[in-house]
């Protein structure tokens, strides 16, 4: 599993307007905005991002994913300083 592989299986199930995934190949860390976020707090927003990519966790695929979830107001936000 590499990279793109992530990206897409979030992009899949999430309707992303920035996506980064960076990792080694076992553990994996991204940063994702995406307005599906609105409302919601950070454990929900996680739990959306576990489910798209849930099945490759349970196995060696895909070991560790942490990542930081925005709403696009957010995103431009910490973009700004």
């Amino acid at each position: 599993m590499n990279a793109d592989d992530i990206r897409q299986l979030i992009t899949d199930q999430l309707a992303c307007e920035h996506i980064e995934i960076d990792g080694d190949g076992h553990h994996w860390y991204a940063v994702i905005v995406s307005a599906a976020f609105e409302g919601k707090r950070p454990i929900q927003r996680h739990q959306q991002v576990y489910g798209a990519v849930r099945a490759h966790m349970d196995s060696e695929a895909l070991h560790a994913l942490s990542m930081k979830t925005f709403t696009p107001a957010e995103w431009e936000q910490a973009r700004q300083g």
